[in-house]
């Protein structure tokens, strides 16, 4: 596919096995990466009880978990940016991983609109009202002091060069940009599997059984949904899909919740908003808007 300025990419010469299949190179790396890493804690006692020790938890938090995701979809993302665009696009992707100049509205969204939304869902719970309240007057410090830490140690700031800055922008243009999303929602969503044979992990998730694996990826798809909308609105801003990530990680509604709960609270909640966007952007949601705005993007290697 050829869409707007093609002279503005520097592609090197499409040769390599990586470079004919992007996508399918890049999950298989992000994939591997990562599971492998989390392999001792998985094969340990923590999980399936293969290996003859436990983790302790602060490795698993802030060394172990980091490392899986720096060495699966951000490594992958870099390493396949490099291969499909060369060093130029390795530029544009730490340009696009800066850039924040994208209009007010999209951080009033990113950042208030997405914890309302989450509250919505959670007043349909039993006492979902009375639990909000316990939050107190200095939630929002401690609300602030939590998205910081969720954005460095977390997921959204290492996952999101890999699923954003690369994936989506070679899905939409060779899925449409409804499926493509779908698509990335359902992988994003089955690239946590190992997580679910750790009990302690699967118990916060609501639970390590096909239901509960179906539904944690029906909720990453409407994810992915919401993030595409905001990502194509902000001209492919990975720094936005960052912030929509940690938003989403950061509402305590897990932590006043019992998992279960919390999940069908979240799953009813933004599967509203979901059909909202599908429906008043008619399934492009905002894909027109990134191509006018963003061109080049849009003229990445599409191969699976």
């Amino acid at each position: 596919m050829s869409v707007g300025n093609t002279s503005a990419r520097t592609a090197p010469p499409q040769s390599s096995l990586l470079a004919r299949h992007p996508l399918t190179s890049f999950f298989v790396m992000a994939f591997a990466f990562s599971w492998i890493v989390w392999s001792p804690w998985v094969l340990s006692e923590d999980g399936v009880g293969l290996l003859p020790f436990q983790l302790p938890g602060w490795t698993i938090g802030f060394v172990l978990a980091p490392a899986a995701i720096l060495l699966g979809p951000c490594l992958s993302g870099f390493i396949m940016t490099g291969v499909t665009e060369g060093r130029e696009g390795i530029r544009r992707l730490l340009h696009r991983m800066v850039l924040w100049r994208v209009g007010l509205r999209w951080y009033l969204f990113t950042l208030i609109s997405i914890p309302v939304v989450m509250a919505l869902g959670m007043i349909i719970l039993p006492g979902g009202p009375a639990l909000l309240l316990t939050l107190g007057s200095g939630y929002v410090l401690s609300y602030l002091g939590s998205f910081v830490l969720v954005i460095i140690v977390g997921g959204p700031l290492l996952e999101e060069p890999g699923w954003r800055g690369f994936a989506l922008p070679r899905l939409q243009p060779l899925h449409g940009p409804l499926v493509g999303t779908i698509i990335l929602g359902l992988l994003w969503g089955l690239w946590h599997l190992p997580e679910f044979l750790v009990p302690t992990w699967a118990a916060s998730s609501g639970g390590s059984g096909f239901l509960a694996i179906g539904r944690f990826i029906v909720i990453a798809i409407t994810f992915a949904i919401v993030t595409t909308w905001v990502f194509n609105n902000t001209k492919g801003s990975v720094f936005m899909a960052i912030l929509v990530h940690a938003s989403i990680d950061t509402f305590p509604i897990g932590a006043l919740a019992s998992p279960w709960a919390a999940g069908n609270s979240v799953l009813l909640s933004f599967g509203v908003l979901t059909l909202v966007l599908i429906v008043l952007t008619r399934g492009r949601l905002g894909y027109d808007r990134y191509r006018q705005e963003e061109p080049y993007l849009a003229t990445a290697p599409t191969q699976g």
